[in-house]
């Protein structure tokens, strides 16, 4: 028989793989370090009943998400905004036909989709950066002028 310390090392590996592999689901990372703890406390107190294995993992799973979650709220609130996260400048691209082109946004050329695609964006125009889809942005004309960005 495997003992039950192997066991949930296991678990909490296969739980880090999954995560690792990219699972969109909140509770996974607490429940791999959980699986992880109850398997040092499983070693150290060997007596322990499955019942009250799987009770302690589901309360240090529980447990691991609040601080989890207190943590990743404070953390929000600690990062400021940056004041021009919202104009980016036209390099390229944005014709009539297509509302595909490339944006400068804090330094860096983007990928972006012009979220008015019957109104052409010129190279130099000011844009205002509505959202992002993964490494694409989202942007609207308007915003402040090249020259009032590096202000």
């Amino acid at each position: 028989m495997v003992p039950p310390p192997l066991i949930w090392f296991l678990v909490g590996l296969a739980l880090l793989a999954v995560e690792w592999l990219g699972a969109e689901f909140d509770g996974l990372l607490a429940a791999a370090l959980a699986a992880l703890g109850v398997s040092v406390f499983t070693a150290l107190l060997p007596g322990l009943m499955a019942g009250g294995q799987v009770l302690l993992f589901a309360l240090a799973t529980g447990g691991l998400l609040l601080v989890l979650q207190r943590w990743s709220r404070r953390r929000e609130r600690a990062i400021p905004a940056s004041g021009s996260r919202g104009h980016a400048t036209v390099i390229s691209g944005f014709a009539a036909a297509s509302a595909e082109g490339r944006v400068r946004w804090q330094g860096q050329s983007w990928a972006a989709t012009n979220l008015e695609p019957e109104r052409t964006l010129a190279p130099g125009e000011a844009v205002l950066v509505m959202g992002r889809d993964g490494n694409q942005l989202q942007v609207l004309r308007g915003g402040l002028s090249p020259s009032e960005q590096e202000r």
